[in-house]
């Protein structure tokens, strides 16, 4: 009786997410009649009305989206619990969601993606790329990539890479004005700012060479708060821009930015793995965030130093 009620749980659950009978039938391998059947069971079992039903549409009713939520959560620890009594990664089931900044997203995760989906194909992830700091508990995220220094002490931090940033211009800007050859020098060129989404502070950038230091606190002549658009701004030479090493990267390899003061080094950010306060980490999570941050540490652009 528990294990039909728990598949009644997931056939309606999957009805819910696809928005038809039919469909849900067709990826559980059921037929639509046995569906309709195991959801007729459970609207009598729990006496309630779950979906409503028309010719043309399927979905849920304010008692079914209530139920919807716990029974997913349900089926999801099911299929946590089957996965840590199992040595199969294809055992490891269930839906993560995620959320990291755009370039992390663009950068690094997104391409590497069919790895991840290899060696895990029943986790299904729901990936979220803002630059604004979301509330993790609020809006359900299971774990976030943060850039910078994690403020919120209630959550779960772990260090896992550097974005490590460079100062660059386009070659045609760099034709057009004067020689940049030591710091003082970038008083009389046109600067490009960065604002923090979250906070909407500046950042001032700031450069070092052994024990010599030089903050870059002159006002810029445009802000950014995404380095995608700030790279492509100083690509097209509107000036010199302080951008993540590997957003500028294939800029720098393909001509299209020169890096300035390559002998000063800049100041990279701490990215961090973080997590809601919970007492166990789940299966599925866990599997993400430590192959997320064995990405990070074979690639040189964002491991820890």
């Amino acid at each position: 009786m528990a294990f039909d009620r728990l598949e009644a749980m997931r056939a309606f659950c999957r009805i819910v997410e696809v928005g038809s009978f039919s469909r849900a039938a067709q990826s559980l391998n059921l037929a639509k009649t046995t569906v309709s059947g195991q959801v007729q069971a459970l609207e009598h079992l729990l006496g309630v009305k779950l979906l409503h039903r028309t010719t043309r549409k399927v979905s849920a009713t304010a008692e079914g989206t209530a139920y919807y939520r716990r029974a997913r959560a349900v089926l999801e620890d099911v299929n946590e619990l089957e996965a840590s009594v199992s040595r199969s990664r294809n055992a490891i089931r269930g839906h993560v969601k995620i959320e990291m900044p755009s370039p992390v997203g663009s950068l690094l995760i997104g391409p590497s993606l069919p790895d991840f989906a290899s060696c895990f194909p029943q986790i299904h992830l729901e990936i979220s790329c803002d630059e604004r700091i979301v509330d993790l508990v609020e809006e359900g995220v299971d774990c976030a990539i943060r850039v910078g220094q994690v403020s919120d002490q209630n959550l779960i931090c772990r260090p896992v890479g550097l974005m490590r940033y460079c100062l660059c211009a386009s070659p045609a800007y760099l034709a057009a004005t004067t020689v940049i050859a030591r710091p003082t020098d970038l008083a009389g060129h046109t600067h490009l700012g960065f604002k923090f989404p979250a906070t909407n502070r500046r950042h001032l950038p700031t450069l070092t060479r052994g024990n010599e230091q030089f903050i870059l606190d002159q006002l810029p002549t445009m802000y950014f708060n995404n380095g995608g658009t700030a790279t492509a701004a100083t690509v097209a030479g509107l000036g010199v821009a302080f951008v993540p090493r590997a957003e500028a990267a294939m800029h720098l390899q393909g001509g299209s930015l020169v890096e300035v003061l390559p002998d000063w080094h800049m100041e990279s950010l701490p990215v961090s793995l973080v997590y809601p306060p919970t007492r166990d980490l789940s299966v599925r999570v866990r599997a993400f965030s430590d192959w997320a941050t064995a990405l990070m540490a074979g690639n040189p652009l964002w491991a820890l130093e």
